[in-house]
């Protein structure tokens, strides 16, 4: 089924986005903003490791990826590639570096045509261009096992076009029914529900999370603090989210989540087994999550309440009226952080898989399609505001709420040859978004996919994805993930 444990994960702060905009690859989910999409979820295996096993796969161990810059002339292509990864059996190292091209082969064919004479150019006029540091980046990341439940990681990295260097530091430790992770960032970079990112100059957080029981119910609970102005990370995308200006914030929640087959085709003997002229040989699917044929509904609950200690007056001036009125001048209100806020959300899924992912063609075709509540209150008001419209001959434009507008998220995954996969993770928006903004019905973000199988893995793919709203995608390893 489509991950219904996003819906409590986008409400805390530490929910992973891919992003090829760091070199550990992911970026930090805004809470209090609608769901992402499943397929933005970042792997949960670490950058180096994934390339660690991509470069056997590529030529020259490089891994391509492609993302905008701050300087246009370095333009969105990247190489990246492990340099160094020494290990021993608690511990491990390693060093990222990606390099830009454009700028530098711009570079050096302007020095050939740079008079009419053709000429060679001289050796240290093209070495100017190789060293030139805007075009190279390098991120090292190391973990050490401090016991067999406790682990810590450190990362840290300077990409060439940027002037300020991101560390982050992560302590996780595993309790019998619980998972306490504690995290905190110098700068931490976040992604919006537009695609914008924002560095916030400190970020930390402290969270304990149960382990999922049988009856499906989990519990959360949580502190953050955020410090610093947030900075749009390369251009002025507007205002910042209201959850990224400064404070302390205490978070709890619980979900209750179920699903029911309508009917599952289980596997059997026969579908382990292939014969041939030489025997019968072991032929498990190429993805274990996906070896069954079936229809399933399944539903999640939940609820969250959120306490800010400090900083209960963050506020962002906000836009009410795009008409300049007599006056000449623009009426402004600031929005103003609740000091506490307490919520209900809901998500209600069906999962139809036809084939069993084992042959070579035409055995998987799977549709997912799960409609989000992000905000039990705020599609309440949203509802009560739309009936009251209904009788009045005019309405004023009002600001909406974007958690008002329930969300339908469809995820189609359909067999190209053998291991490879297509999929499209696409979200539309049921009503209006914001004020001013679309209204009625429509698309609010896709993300395009090819997957590659690894069956030795049980259930590892070779994720390739392409987002059109944020304009990047990038080559990931994901394992037990889809």
């Amino acid at each position: 089924m489509a991950n219904m444990r996003l819906a409590m994960d986008s409400t805390f702060w530490d929910l992973d986005v891919s992003s090829p905009q760091t070199l550990d690859g992911s970026a930090k989910c805004i809470p209090g903003e609608p769901f992402p999409l499943d397929g933005a979820k970042a792997s949960r295996v670490l950058r180096p490791q994934q390339l660690s096993l991509l470069s056997n796969g590529f030529p020259l161990g490089v891994i391509p990826s492609y993302s905008p810059t701050s300087q246009k002339e370095l333009g969105s292509f990247s190489m990246q590639s492990l340099l160094l990864r020494p290990s021993t059996s608690n511990w491990w190292l390693g060093l990222i570096g990606q390099f830009r091209p454009k700028k530098l082969i711009t570079s050096i064919k302007s020095e050939f045509f740079a008079n009419n004479d053709f000429e060679f150019p001289a050796i240290k006029d093209i070495a100017k261009h190789v060293v030139d540091k805007s075009i190279y980046s390098l991120g090292l990341c190391t973990q050490l096992s401090i016991g067999p439940d406790t682990s810590l990681l450190l990362t840290t990295e300077k990409q060439g076009d940027r002037n300020k260097r991101r560390s982050k530091a992560k302590m996780y430790h595993k309790l019998p029914d619980h998972d306490i992770t504690m995290e905190a960032a110098w700068p931490e970079l976040f992604v919006d529900r537009n695609g914008g990112y924002w560095n916030v100059p400190e970020s930390v957080s402290l969270n304990l999370s149960s382990i999922v029981s049988e009856s499906g119910l989990r519990y959360r609970l949580g502190l953050q603090k955020v410090s610093g102005q947030p900075q749009p990370l390369n251009e002025s995308i507007g205002e910042p989210p209201l959850n990224l200006m400064p404070g302390l914030c205490a978070q709890a929640g619980f979900s209750y989540e179920k699903s029911r087959d309508i009917w599952r085709q289980n596997e059997t003997q026969e579908d382990l087994t292939r014969k041939t002229e030489q025997g019968a040989f072991w032929w498990p699917s190429y993805d274990e999550r996906l070896k069954e044929a079936h229809a399933t509904v399944s539903g999640i609950i939940g609820g969250t309440c959120t306490a800010w200690l400090t900083g209960k007056g963050g506020s962002v001036a906000e836009d009410l009226s795009t008409q300049v009125g007599e006056s000449g001048t623009v009426s402004l209100r600031p929005k103003i952080r609740k000091p506490l806020n307490a919520d209900l959300y809901g998500s209600v899924c069906y999962t139809f898989q036809h084939g069993k992912f084992r042959k070579s063609y035409g055995d998987l075709t799977r549709v997912d399609a799960r409609l989000d509540i992000c905000s039990a209150s705020a599609f309440a008001k949203g509802a009560a505001d739309l009936v009251s419209n209904v009788f009045r001959s005019s309405s004023a434009n009002k600001e909406v709420n974007p958690l008002s507008s329930p969300r339908l998220n469809l995820i189609l995954q359909q067999q190209v040859a053998g291991p490879i996969v297509f999929r499209l993770d696409s979200k539309f928006s049921v009503g209006s978004t914001a004020s001013g903004g679309k209204q009625g019905p429509h698309m609010e973000d896709i993300i395009y996919s090819f997957n590659y199988s690894l069956r030795l893995l049980h259930s590892g793919k070779v994720v390739a994805w392409y987002s059109p709203k944020r304009k990047e995608g990038m080559i990931e390893l994901r394992l037990f993930e889809f």
